[in-house]
Formats: structure tokens, sequence, C-alpha cells
């Protein structure tokens, strides 16, 4: 395409590459959206759903724990299914991140702005 001009042809490509990147990018923050983590505490009796974006969507909690002496209990383990959910979340997004990197031939480890 830009054969002659040396190194433009690279940095054509180059910019192609980003921009094919930034595609893919912009995709994937979409589809973090709809991958769906669970996060549970309590051997199960409370579980929070969050996208892989983080965002809570939903809270499942056995009635066998509500009672009204273990109320800071059942608030101990809301907090940490919640928790564990966020973590499995940005964890997820990190594997898609790495995903997407290794496949547009990126270290797997490289740190973009996103």
């Amino acid at each position: 395409m830009l054969k002659g001009l040396g190194g433009l042809g690279d940095m054509a490509k180059m910019m192609k590459s980003a921009q094919e990147l930034q595609g893919k990018m912009a995709q994937m923050q979409d589809d973090l959206h709809n991958i769906l983590v669970t996060g549970e505490s309590g051997a199960g009796l409370v579980k929070a759903t969050a996208s892989a974006k983080g965002e809570l969507k939903a809270l499942d909690i056995d009635p066998s724990i509500f009672n009204s002496d273990d109320k800071e209990v059942v608030e101990d383990l809301i907090l940490a299914a919640v928790k564990d959910a966020q973590t499995k979340a940005a964890e997820k997004a990190q594997e898609e991140m790495a995903r997407l990197t290794e496949s547009m031939g990126l270290p797997k480890d490289v740190k973009l702005p996103f």
C-alpha cells in the first residue's frame, strides 16, 4: 500500500491494528455487562450475582438464615457474598482483557488504559 515510503507503511499497519483493538475493546466492554458471575457466603446461604463490570444483578438469600437475633450475621453474609461477586467480576474482566490482547498479538499482561 505505501511501498517506497519506508516506515510509513508499518505505521499505517500499526494505526490500523490500534483502531481494530479499540473497536474490540469497546465490544468487550459491552460484553462485560452480559457476563454474569456469582459470589457466595455462608456455604451458599447467600448468593450475589454481578455482571463482569461489577454491577450487582441479583441477591439470593436462603430463608433459613432469617432470625432477628442473627441480624448482624445476616448482614455480614450478604456483604461477604457481594464482595465475593465483585472480586469474581474483576477477575472475569481481567480474563476477558487478557484473551482480547492475546488475540491481537499483544502480551496478555499488557496494561491498557481501559
